[in-house]
Order: C-alpha cells, then sequence, then structure tokens
C-alpha cells in the first residue's frame, strides 16, 4: 500500500487564524477529494472494495502454486502477466486506502471519518491475505529460473527493478501461515497503537494565556517574536504532554516491542536494519552519515546557537528560545498567492516543467491548506496511486518558513507525478531519496528569495532562518534518530518508565544543542509528540541523508554548465527502480564515500560563514 510521507513541522493555528483577518492570507484551498470517490458511500467505492476482495480471490485461485511453473512461460500464461495482474490490484487497493486516509486526516476528529478509516483497513487487510503468497512464493523460485524469465518475456522482463528489488526481502521473509499471522494481526497490533497515538494527540488541548489549543498553534507560539509567549507555549507544552505521559510511554513500549518479535522473527541483526532495507541504503552508508553529522554538532549547531544567543541579548538561550525568529526577521504574513507565486517561479527558474506540474497542484485542487479544527498537524504529500495524482497538505498560516514548507511538499509532489509512470509496483521511491526533489525545490525557492533581498540585515535574518531549518533536518534529525536507537536497544532489555524515556532524550538533545541552549524542567517531555517514533521507527535519518545529498546536489547544479535539469528529471522518473548509487552516478556523487556528507555539512557551515561576515559589516558600520 501506499504510504504517507509525512513529517512534523511548526505551523500556525485555528486561534491565531480567528485573531487575522481572512484577507491577510486570501482564500486557501481545501482539497478536491472525489478525483478519487465522489463520497463514503459511493456506488464506486463500494464497487471497487468489492471488485477488490473478489480480484484478490480469483488472482489466488489462479496463480497459487504455480508461479515457478509460470516463470517457464511467456504471454498471458507467464510470470509476467502474473505480476502485472497483481499490480492491477495493487492499484485498485491503494485508490481506496489513499482516499479512506486522507479523509480521515482531513478531520481526525471526526468520529465517521476514523470509522471509515478503520473499515476500509479491515476490508483492504482480509484482501490482502490472499495476495500474501505471491511475493513468497515469488522469491523461493531459484535465482536461475527468474533470471530466465526475465530475459526471455518482455512483460516479465518490465518488472526486472521490482523482482531484483523484491528479492532482497528473501533471507528475512517467513513461512506463509505466519506471514499471514502477522498481517493479519497488524490492525489489533501497531495499526491500533498508531491510531491511539493519533486520536490521543489530536484531542491534547494545551492552555497558554489562558486560551485552549491543539498541538499545532501551540507548537507555532515557539516561533514567535514575544518571549513570554514562547515560555508559556513551552510550559504548555511541558504540562500536557507530562500529564499524558503514561499513555504516550504505553505506546512507545508497545510498538517498540511489537518490533522487536518482528525483528527477531525474520532475522535483522541491527534495530534499523528493516528500515535500511526497506530505504534500500546499506547500514554503512547511514553510519557514515550519522558519525559525520555527529562529528559536525560543534561546528554547526554548537557554533550557531552560540550566536544566536548573543543576537537575543542572552548568555544562554533556553529551549523555547531554540526556533525564536531574529529581530531584525519580518513579521508581515506572507498571503497564499504571493506564496504560490514564489515558490511557481523559482521552479520555472529552475525548469519550466517543474512548475507546470506544481501549477496543477494549484489550479485542480490538490491541496489543502487551511488550519482547522481536527485537521492532521504537520505537513505531508501523498502519492496515492498512479492513476489518479498525488495530494498535498499543509497548515498554512503565512509565516516564511509555511512558504518553504509549501515548496518542500510540492517538491514531492512534483517527484511523485514524474515517478507515477513506473506503475504502482515501481513508481515508490525509497525515504532516503523521497526527500531529494523537495528539499531541492526548498533550496531553489529559498535562493530565489535570497536574490531578491539587498538589505544586509534582513538577508542575515533569511540565512539565519534558512540555517535553523537545516539544522532542524540534519542535526535534530539525527538526534531524533540516536534516541530511537536508545530507545529500541534499551526496551530489549525491559520496559522503559516515562522518566528513562525523558533521561534518554535528554542525553541526545544535550549533545546535538550544544552549551549555548539551556535544557530546563518540561523538555524531558517532548519526545511524545514526534510522530514518527510511532509511525515510522528510524524514518527520521531520511531527512538528513536528502538535506546532505541535496546540498550536494546542489553545488553540481551551480557549476554545471548545461545538461544538469535533464539529468535530474531522469532522476526523478526512475522512482524506485534504480539503487541510489545509480541515480547520483550521472552527477558525479557517491553515498558511499565518507567524503559525501562532509560535502554536504560543508555547505550548512558556509551559509554560517556568511552570517558572521554580515556580522562584522554590520559591526563595522
Amino acid at each position: 500500500m501506499t504510504n504517507v510521507v509525512a513529517k512534523q513541522v511548526s505551523m500556525a493555528s485555528e486561534a491565531a487564524a480567528a485573531r487575522r483577518p481572512a484577507a491577510d492570507l486570501g482564500a486557501l484551498p481545501t482539497w478536491q477529494l472525489a478525483d478519487l470517490y465522489p463520497s463514503p458511500d459511493s456506488e464506486a467505492l463500494k464497487s471497487d472494495v468489492a471488485q477488490g476482495l473478489a480480484d484478490a480471490q480469483a488472482f489466488a485461485a489462479r496463480w497459487k502454486g504455480k508461479l515457478s511453473e509460470a516463470a517457464g512461460k511467456d504471454g498471458d500464461d507467464g510470470l509476467g502477466a502474473a505480476i502485472a495482474a497483481y499490480e492491477a490490484i495493487e492499484e485498485r487497493l491503494g485508490r481506496i486506502i489513499s482516499y479512506a486516509g486522507l479523509l480521515y486526516f482531513s478531520d481526525t476528529s471526526n468520529p465517521a471519518n476514523a470509522k471509515f478509516y478503520g473499515d476500509m483497513q479491515a476490508k483492504l487487510t482480509d484482501a490482502g491475505s490472499h495476495l500474501l503468497f505471491f511475493t513468497l512464493e515469488l522469491n523461493a523460485i531459484e535465482d536461475a529460473r527468474v533470471d530466465a524469465a526475465m530475459d526471455r518475456d518482455q512483460l516479465t522482463g518490465h518488472y526486472r527493478p521490482w523482482i531484483v528489488d523484491l528479492r532482497q526481502d528473501k533471507p528475512y521473509q517467513l513461512e506463509e501461515r505466519v506471514e499471514q499471522l502477522f498481517h493479519e494481526k497488524s490492525m489489533t497490533a501497531s495499526g491500533a497503537w498508531n491510531r491511539l497515538f493519533d486520536e490521543t494527540m489530536s484531542a491534547l488541548r494545551f492552555t497558554v494565556d489562558g486560551e485552549e489549543m491543539s498541538l499545532e498553534p501551540t507548537l507555532n507560539l515557539l516561533q514567535d517574536h514575544d518571549r513570554a509567549k514562547r515560555e508559556a507555549a513551552a510550559k504548555a507544552l511541558a504540562e500536557t504532554l507530562g500529564a499524558n505521559l503514561r499513555t504516550f510511554s504505553l505506546i512507545t513500549n508497545t510498538l517498540a516491542k511489537d518490533k522487536e518479535i518482528s525483528d527477531r522473527w525474520r532475522g535483522f541483526k541491527d534495530i534499523a536494519d528493516q528500515r535500511h532495507l526497506a530505504n534500500r541504503v546499506e547500514r554503512e552508508v547511514v553510519d557514515a552519515l550519522v558519525e559525520a553529522v555527529r562529528r559536525a554538532y560543534p561546528r554547526l549547531s554548537h557554533r550557531y546557537y552560540a550566536m544566536k544567543a548573543k543576537w537575543l541579548g542572552m548568555e544562554q538561550m533556553e529551549f523555547w528560545d531554540r526556533n525564536a525568529p531574529l529581530p531584525d526577521t519580518p513579521q508581515t504574513a506572507i498571503g497564499w498567492s504571493e506564496a504560490r507565486d514564489t515558490v511557481l517561479s523559482a521552479y520555472a527558474g529552475f525548469a519550466p516543467e517543474m512548475a507546470d506540474i506544481a501549477k496543477r497542484f494549484f489550479d485542480d485542487n490538490w491541496i489543502d491548506a487551511e488550519v482547522r479544527p481536527g485537521k492532521a498537524p504537520g505537513a505531508f504529500a501523498h502519492p496515492t496511486v498512479p492513476s489518479a495524482h498525488p495530494y498535498v497538505l499543509v497548515n498554512y498560516m503565512g509565516k516564511p518558513r509555511d512558504v518553504m514548507t509549501l515548496a518542500h511538499e510540492l517538491g514531492h509532489g512534483v517527484h511523485q507525478v514524474l515517478a507515477g509512470r513506473q506503475g504502482a509496483l515501481m513508481a515508490s521511491t525509497p525515504l532516503t531519496l523521497a526527500e531529494t526533489a523537495s528539499v531541492f525545490g526548498e533550496m531553489l525557492t529559498f535562493r530565489a528569495l535570497l536574490d531578491k533581498v539587498k538589505d544586509k540585515r534582513e538577508r542575515k535574518a533569511m540565512l539565519a532562518q534558512k540555517v535553523e531549518d537545516m539544522i532542524n533536518t540534519v542535526v535534530r534529525q539525527i538526534a531524533f534518530y540516536q534516541f530511537e536507537r536508545k530507545v529500541h536497544a534499551a526496551r530489549r532489555e525491559g520496559e522503559l518508565t516515562a522518566e528513562q524515556l525523558g533521561e534518554l532524550w535528554l542525553s541526545v538533545q544535550s549533545e546535538s544543542l550544544g552549551p549555548a541552549i539551556r535544557i530546563s524542567e518540561g523538555y524531558e517531555t517532548y519526545w511524545a509528540y514526534i510522530p514518527h517514533f510511532i509511525h515510522s521507527p528510524f524514518y527520521v535519518y531520511a531527512y538528513a541523508f536528502g538535506d546532505c545529498l541535496v546540498n550536494s546536489l546542489y553545488a553540481v547544479y551551480q557549476n554545471a554548465e548545461t545538461g544538469f535539469q535533464e539529468k535530474y528529471f531522469e532522476m526523478l522518473k526512475a522512482g524506485g527502480t534504480k539503487h541510489h548509487s545509480e541515480l547520483l552516478a550521472p552527477f558525479g556523487l557517491d553515498a558511499s564515500d565518507p567524503a559525501f556528507w562532509d560535502k554536504g555539512l560543508s555547505m550548512i557551515e558556509s551559509l554560517i560563514d556568511e552570517i558572521e561576515a554580515l556580522e562584522r559589516d554590520e559591526q563595522a558600520l
């Protein structure tokens, strides 16, 4: 099934929206889900649900126990025909669950949406149980026989990248009945705990200066110019999260144990190996990234936060000052139409085709931008299925960071549109490369905006905001990854208390943030609201991977005379058909080279150097 590409970002609130005239931002779009289905009770949806189950049953009756034989045949009886039929079923089921998920994320507080999402998950789990045999039986065929089928039959050969990729899972697959048990119990195991987290988080309210608000507006106040508001929001977060730590600790412990059981049965050696396999990236490559970033803490986050403390007139910042705007940061809200034009103009400056694709998201209502009660927090781009189109969710409140988030998610969307031509089985890009187009789109937008700025103080503020975003993407995400490693390793020794989880959290935060930030009471609870720890264990290093990769890629773009855009589009169009080494080779980049990561990190360092130079110029005046 298609996964939601999601992340937690700080955006603004329905409370703030109520205080601000609508004209400030203009009309904010809501997405048009009728492109998938007219409604939850539509005949089209009911028909697809019934057809999906019937097709899955018929597929099992047609192919189960016959795949080895099919590998020796061509045409309608060949292995390629079986894969094509499997892909068609996956396409139909993917459309159903995409619609149910997007409807749920539109308003997670709506019981009807929650029930519909749960019911669709159950029905697709039933359908999927008839399909489980396929990949297991396919991987049981001897390599020589599969290789011969791919070489001989054109249709089977079309699916070569998917088959080769699938066979990497072979050492970790279990006997069919065990796989079926894992599959059917997922709804009452990890799926149920994920849903509990989402619905608990959506229901939480944080009291700031007498006003109750949900998570997004509270997080947004951590970027407020008023330090008293930042402190009040930080303490409200700590108080409410602290009051619910028993629930979040139980969810975390249960899911960590659930993962340990799965890893043990499948034979994964390292606690993150399952994620590395899903990302199609070698453990050594990730380890090199992590080590490079940790070595860079002193010259990146430690150095920058020490500078920021001085700008804010402090010897040491509190943790709620970390994302505070600089004194020269513009406070004027950026309207939706301006944000749209800014991103599309930046994209067009790189390649008109990129802007044309992104423009469709605006023109055809593929974006949900307004902030409203119950709507999922943060931002994501959902690819749905190739026969439809992606959707983007943001919570837009007119901050410069919101414009960057829009550029980021539209980068995902463009990537998903281009990769969709690979079909339902081969369009999905491993997470390590899925962040490439999004971070690149963000970088294009930032550079376009920066080129327009002539005032040195405004330029310094813009550079500082970009550095902070990059630190949040690289340093913070690697700290998150280290936290997860510590949690999952410790959980193997026994259940963890909320206090122990807090201690592990503070240990990585202190190391990554450095001495310029005081980690005072309350911050030990902040691990509880990070959704990636729940939904996608060890997902977070993909952000650092993508940011460092794009930094290196952008340097190639700046120095390239011609041909970069064509290579870039070919990389995006490849979807999941190529390994990261194949995709990066045309650009002369190699992620297995430890120096590759230092090159990406040096771009962040160079931006900090530029800020220091601007500061010296200010002092000289």
